[in-house]
């Protein structure tokens, strides 16, 4: 599993409402692999500031392209990417079975 974060760029921030929707439709046709998704706000301003998603891929190439196919990559709103494995150990109150 993986997880993603995204930085979004201040000045592209008009980006974000005009392709929401076909990002939205986008997350939802890639479900069986975007397993979670959502917005990042700055603490302090409460203003966008980035995403998270959780992805079940089999490798890094395979996150890569999610992320290039997303309708918000060409329209320079990603600031930056990070992508990381992670094993989920706790969720829904319980210890998960690792890998």
């Amino acid at each position: 599993m993986y997880v993603v974060f995204f930085e979004d760029e201040d000045s592209a921030a008009t980006q974000r409402e005009k392709h929401m929707q076909a990002h939205l439709a986008f997350l939802e046709q890639n479900a069986d692999r975007i397993t979670a998704a959502g917005p990042l706000r700055d603490p302090r301003s409460g203003l966008p500031s980035g995403g998270l998603w959780t992805v079940n891929c089999d490798n890094e190439d395979e996150v890569w392209q999610l992320v290039k196919n997303d309708p918000f990559w060409p329209t320079g709103l990603r600031k930056s990417v990070d992508i990381q494995c992670w094993n989920r150990v706790f969720a829904d109150g319980r210890r998960q079975p690792t890998r």
